[in-house]
């Protein structure tokens, strides 16, 4: 699973047009990259394979943004194209937080909300964010967590001398 993983990231960012990121490191399921030349940093791992209809690559990703003053801003891009104005729904630990989102891209409302996620990421062993897709189907893409919280800190660190 975890050299899929590996394999899985690596194509995803060799796909998108940033050149200069540096692989941080694997922690379970989770990498971590640093992109210098924006800069950024961020921890991001693939969705659990699925045999249901995928429009795109779903994966997830937290990343810190120096020079915004952006900690910890946790993302979701979903397999499917989302309904305008559905409810997205990510369920970790026992709870259920409502998202915002709009095309296939999910996130949290504010910073107390990324904050949250975090915090539930850093203790549950997988996340599930569900919604209904253009065509109104539910769908739901599920993460491991196994390494998460090892690959949010390698990000924080990365990122703190980054300006």
């Amino acid at each position: 699973m975890r050299a899929r993983s590996l394999i899985l990231i690596t194509l995803l960012l060799a796909a998108s047009p940033a050149l200069a990121r540096d692989a941080l490191g694997m922690f379970g399921a989770w990498g971590t990259f640093r992109d210098s030349a924006v800069p950024r940093c961020y921890a991001i791992a693939m969705a659990a394979p699925s045999t249901k209809a995928r429009e795109f690559q779903p994966y997830a990703d937290v990343a810190w943004w120096p020079r915004g003053n952006v900690r910890g801003q946790v993302h979701f891009r979903l397999s499917r194209k989302l309904q305008p104005g559905s409810a997205i729904t990510l369920s970790i630990g026992g709870q259920r937080v409502a998202l915002t989102g709009g095309g296939a891209d999910a996130w949290a409302s504010d910073k107390r909300g990324d904050a949250a996620i975090i915090a539930a990421m850093r203790g549950a062993g997988e996340m599930t964010v569900s919604a209904r897709d253009a065509m109104s189907r539910g769908f739901s893409n599920t993460w491991d967590l196994t390494g998460a919280a090892s690959a949010m800190d390698a990000a924080t660190l990365a990122c703190a001398s980054l300006r």
